[in-house]
């Protein structure tokens, strides 16, 4: 019995989506383009269930490119409607198209100048008559029973806004490095984030020049503290990798090695990475190198010059896995 009525559910809002895609018409469009040129911000509001759907489509404008935030109706009729600007646009929820609270922001929405979009399941309702665009999501019926709770309404006013924020991040060309870059201090933007901006460069990046000796080496893995050194050419050209494993091996034959040059004694062809891939992409190569796992990665660039290091402690730090 209650599964019956959860798949009810579940079907009626489903159905409920899918009746917006022959809606989709030039109104759609017109207010991708118009958000793409918008020089201000996209403001959102709503009140009830719709304003707690507004809220959700304005944070996902914010997070993937579109500066927006949310203004709670009652507020802006008692003053933060100054936060609006004449190069704003407003999206205003409201199934109704007649709730008291976002009619009352017309008036001065319009003596602003701000551009308004209604998001709207009655396309005769005054906050449509007012709008400059009309995003229809009419729903046949609310899931609930007794017709009565919003559920198919909400839902397709929510699928609505996603669709604008998915239309609007591709006219963007909006990548994942982008979404990194507006979620440092979530797991997913952490993942998301590349090679460079986790890796040692500079004066950081452990290096050691041919001709010089594995002692050399010794002297510059203790003082980077990175377990590893590049070795590199004249032109800084990554030539191959001494690890503090490599040394503590070579102890148990004498101490003679640490004369030998250090191109003698180093890994020729070490697992690298490029800066521009993700740092997913490096953890994983670490992990499953064989026959062992390894804790670093020399950062080479296109011509294979040593530009940086890479070390797993620096991957687990800031929360890759």
């Amino acid at each position: 019995m209650h599964r019956e009525q959860a798949r009810k559910c579940l079907l009626t809002e489903a159905q409920a989506i899918e009746s917006l895609v022959s809606r989709l018409n030039g109104d759609f469009d017109n207010a991708v383009d118009l958000i793409l040129a918008c020089r201000g911000r996209v403001v959102v509001t709503g009140i009830g269930k719709s304003g707690l759907i507004g809220r959700k489509v304005s944070a996902t404008l914010a997070s993937t490119g579109t500066p927006s935030f949310f203004l709670h109706p009652s507020e802006g009729l008692h003053g933060d409607v100054g936060m609006v600007t004449g190069e704003d646009i407003i999206l205003a929820f409201s199934n109704s198209g007649e709730t008291a609270e976002v009619l009352g922001l017309l008036p001065a929405l319009k003596r602003i100048g701000a551009t308004i979009i209604a998001f709207c399941g009655r396309s005769d309702g005054t906050l449509v008559r007012n709008a400059d665009l009309f995003l229809d999501v009419a729903v046949e019926r609310e899931a609930c029973p007794l017709g009565l709770t919003p559920t198919a309404s909400t839902t397709a006013a929510l699928a609505m806004g996603d669709a604008l924020a998915v239309a609007l991040l591709s006219a963007r060309k909006f990548s994942a490095a982008d979404f990194a870059g507006f979620h440092p201090g979530g797991t997913l933007g952490q993942k998301l984030l590349t090679v460079d901006d986790y890796m040692h460069k500079g004066e950081d990046n452990p290096t050691i020049p041919t001709g010089k000796t594995v002692r050399d080496a010794l002297f510059v893995i203790t003082a980077k503290g990175f377990g590893a050194t590049a070795v590199i050419s004249a032109e800084g050209t990554l030539l191959g990798l001494i690890t503090d494993g490599d040394i503590r091996r070579g102890f148990s034959k004498g101490n003679e090695f640490l004369e030998l040059p250090v191109e003698e004694f180093m890994t020729r062809t070490p697992k690298t990475i490029g800066p521009t891939e993700l740092a997913a992409t490096a953890l994983h190569r670490m992990e499953t190198n064989q026959p062992r796992p390894i804790t670093v990665l020399p950062v080479v660039d296109s011509e294979r010059r040593s530009i940086g290091m890479l070390h797993l402690t620096d991957l687990l730090r800031r929360g890759m896995v």
